[in-house]
């Protein structure tokens, strides 16, 4: 038997029993010590029975756990419903891993996060581990894990403390008087017209989402993430019944790969910029209309042509 994960799981669910149930099958052998689940509330009647389906799996539960739920009754939206749930999970926790209902792990995802938690769990300078990877075989890594700008959110976890800096309004932004600093970070010209633009809209209200947000606030503390050598979560939410992403992207569906132990540490925390760049080119703007990021984005990714410099 699996020894049981101490670490708090949290499994933010919606409409959709099918995704939430192979989810849930390997949240079950990782077999956490806490479970708190989010979910969203229907968004019209026709919504209410696969969101009741979906909130029924957690009832199968059949190991030590406690399990704590969040459950809206009515919708709140992506943006509202995952900042306020995770701020009721760190309201009671102090560290957590976090799984969407279309992010499908390897198993060997939560001892990752586990163990990686613990290590940098003094280190403010880190404040993301994601189990992202999608460079696949171009950008061979000889150690477990990466340091990047990017905290991918497809299958992660962090500490409370890196979550206190997190603001849905993202006030840092919209009062300050100098907004390159928080843009100098990346290298390109390019890529920073794209973070400047994208920002400016989360800010205003403009976009529907919650990640954006949190992209800022761990770069305007010249925050870290964790990235690992292989990839460990496979994104599975494509297609109709997807509330944001309904056509597939080249990061869509990618195989995943179990985690080597003991983990190989990096001598130094260090930001990979070759990683991030290449990361940024394929995953952020090359991506097919119907994704909610490029769709939000398609006016400035028209007008930019996309460079490595």
């Amino acid at each position: 038997m699996t020894a049981q994960l101490a670490t708090p799981v949290v499994f933010i669910i919606y409409k959709r029993p099918e995704t939430t149930r192979r989810v849930f099958e390997v949240i079950a052998r990782a077999r956490p010590s806490k479970l708190l689940v989010i979910a969203d509330g229907p968004r019209s009647p026709e919504e209410t029975s696969p969101c009741e389906a979906a909130r029924a799996i957690i009832n199968a539960v059949d190991w030590d756990c406690e399990v704590l739920t969040e459950y809206a009754d009515a919708n709140l939206g992506l943006k509202r419903r995952v900042s306020s749930g995770l701020d009721w999970v760190f309201a009671q926790v102090d560290e957590a891993i976090i799984l969407e209902d279309d992010c499908l792990p390897d198993i060997t995802f939560f001892r990752f996060c586990e163990e990686l938690l613990g290590y940098y769990r003094e280190e403010p300078g880190i404040m993301h581990i994601s189990g992202d990877n999608f460079l696949g075989e171009r950008l061979p890594i000889d150690t477990s894990y990466y340091f990047s700008r990017y905290p991918h959110i497809w299958g992660w976890a962090t500490w409370k403390r890196a979550w206190q800096h997190y603001d849905v309004e993202m006030r840092l932004w919209t009062e300050s008087t100098d907004r390159q600093k928080f843009l100098s970070q990346f290298r390109s010209r390019n890529e920073r017209n794209f973070w400047r633009y994208t920002w400016a809209r989360t800010a205003a209200g403009r976009v529907d989402t919650w990640d954006f947000q949190w992209t800022f606030a761990c770069l305007a503390r010249n925050g870290l993430a964790i990235l690992p050598a292989r990839n460990l979560v496979s994104h599975i939410g494509v297609g109709a019944a997807a509330t944001h992403t309904r056509k597939h992207r080249l990061t869509d569906a990618m195989p995943t790969y179990p985690m080597d132990f003991p983990l190989r540490h990096p001598s130094a925390i260090i930001w990979h910029e070759t990683a991030d760049a290449l990361s940024a080119r394929d995953a952020i703007l090359n991506r097919p209309s119907g994704n909610r990021m490029v769709d939000t984005l398609r006016g400035i990714a028209k007008r930019v042509k996309w460079e490595l410099s």
